[in-house]
């Protein structure tokens, strides 16, 4: 148990591995699921079971880490507060959980799948699925995307070409006030802007000015798909603005 809950583990992520490809196994059948079972998602009683579920695990994810940082005297504003893509995309997806006003939810979709969906095939994590590390990481980074992905179906809301454009210039200019402010200031490395993460798929992105162009690119790439696959939606020509 002190091993499970400690700072390190003899037990190393392996890529790919039987537990890799069991968490992304769960994730595939989760965004299954919310697609087959839409019809019900949009039922008063199962949508608000499900969006508090989703709310709660959220929650308690991002909580269990902080505390895992604090207990263990390691929290550092250099690495553990939710400044990433997957951090900010877990805050908004609470939010559009609770109030589910339509400018949460479209953003929420934004940044909450892709982001989340590449973490889970790439992870930057250390740890083996015999620490708590392991399963905080692959279940919240689960979570975070099936939001995404519930927020839509279980709504009226239509996802529109404004949107995805006030997303992705949201993001630049968040990219932005972290690239030239919070990590020169903080030494971080938030989002990634100053190296890319290690065996991941930012390490393909070459370096300099080649790197940001390509994060960019990246971006509004996934984000136009994101916007094409959301007129694939069951219901869609159904949807209000």
């Amino acid at each position: 148990m002190r091993e499970w809950f400690g700072v390190s583990s003899t037990d190393l992520f392996h890529p790919f591995s039987t537990s890799h490809l069991l968490m992304l196994v769960i994730y595939v059948v989760g965004v299954a699921g919310l697609f087959l079972l839409q019809r019900k998602l949009q039922k008063e009683q199962v949508r608000t079971v499900i969006r508090w579920l989703l709310f709660l695990l959220l929650f308690s994810f991002e909580l269990s880490y902080q505390w895992w940082a604090v207990s263990h005297g390691i929290w550092s504003s250099q690495v553990h507060l939710p400044l990433h893509l997957c951090g900010i995309a877990s805050i908004v997806a609470m939010l559009a959980l609770i109030f589910q006003r339509k400018s949460f939810i479209r953003f929420a979709y934004f940044f909450a799948v892709v982001p989340a969906m590449l973490a889970l095939i790439t992870p930057d994590l250390p740890y083996g699925p015999e620490h708590f590390r392991f399963w905080k990481f692959f279940l919240h980074h689960i979570v975070i995307s099936w939001s995404g992905i519930f927020v839509v179906l279980s709504t009226n809301t239509r996802i529109t070409r404004s949107s995805m454009l006030q997303a992705f210039l949201f993001l630049v200019i968040y990219a932005l006030i972290v690239g030239l402010l919070i990590n020169p200031m903080s030494g971080a490395n938030y989002l990634y802007l100053t190296r890319p993460a290690a065996d991941t798929l930012l390490g393909h992105f070459g370096s300099g000015i080649q790197y940001y162009i390509q994060l960019v690119m990246t971006a509004f790439l996934a984000f136009s798909l994101l916007y094409g696959l959301a007129k694939l939606f069951p219901g869609e020509k159904n949807k209000q603005n």
